[in-house]
């Protein structure tokens, strides 16, 4: 394995993953420095969450080389890949995919208690980002009652909690409103400045990728110089406003909490 600059906390070399036959990645490399922001950019389809899922660990290229902190992840085995998953990266989904028996501030302790934390101590520090994510009103609902974009702030505090080493964050703000995805992203990134976390960002929208500190770009699987990102849709509803299904999860949070 190629020994990356001193400064390269997570890199990736070569790359080369296909689907089905069809190309997914074609030979890309990169390095991301310690407590770097970085977008990863691209049109949908271009290979972002590919990557991602290669540099996390949750998928194996055909070809080329992954590693983290000196560990050549490509050459672990499942049960240890999982275990540096579990112990040194976070990962947020498009959509949020929460326990639906567990409450919000539980979903949002849970990878804490995974990792032994107590349940006093898991509980504050999950209340803590629930606050700073302005969801600590629906600390106790369980998620049917939240609105799509209460989940999402949700899963990003379950993934901010545990003070991860990597976040991997794949169109985090995909399901919010413009004005809910800028507060999203500076909680984002406030955390990860001040608790010196690196976070590697899928986006296909330039707003989301300014507040990267660099951003590579992806087209058809490859890496290239320049994409002009298209802006993203509003989310369903009249002017901007929230729709009927989500004004009624906001509700029956307020009721619930």
């Amino acid at each position: 394995m190629v020994a990356p600059p001193d400064n390269e906390v997570l890199w990736a070399r070569a790359l080369h993953v296909r689907h089905h036959g069809s190309p997914a990645l074609t030979g890309v490399s990169l390095g991301v420095r310690e407590g770097e922001i970085l977008a990863v950019g691209g049109p949908r389809g271009s290979g972002k969450t590919t990557l991602l899922r290669c540099l996390s660990g949750q998928l194996l290229a055909q070809e080329g080389e992954v590693g983290f902190a000196g560990t050549a992840l490509h050459a672990l085995g499942a049960s240890a890949r999982e275990r540096l998953r579990r112990d040194r990266f976070g990962w947020i989904d498009p959509t949020p995919v929460l326990v639906p028996e567990l409450n919000a501030w539980e979903n949002a302790a849970l990878l804490l208690m995974l990792r032994g934390v107590g349940r006093r101590r898991a509980r504050a520090t999950a209340l803590e980002w629930l606050d700073r994510l302005d969801v600590g009103r629906c600390a106790r609902s369980r998620p049917y009652a939240l609105s799509q974009a209460e989940r999402q702030r949700v899963a990003v505090a379950r993934a901010l909690a545990p003070a991860p080493a990597v976040i991997f964050a794949d169109e985090p703000t995909a399901p919010l409103h413009r004005a809910d995805r800028a507060q999203v992203l500076r909680t984002l990134t406030a955390a990860a400045r001040s608790h010196g976390m690196t976070v590697v960002l899928a986006t296909h929208d330039t707003d989301t990728a300014a507040f990267a500190d660099r951003t590579v770009s992806l087209l058809d699987g490859r890496r290239v110089d320049t994409v002009h990102l298209p802006p993203v849709d509003e989310p369903a509803g009249p002017t901007g406003s929230a729709g009927p299904a989500e004004r009624e999860g906001r509700a029956a949070c307020s009721l619930s909490a």
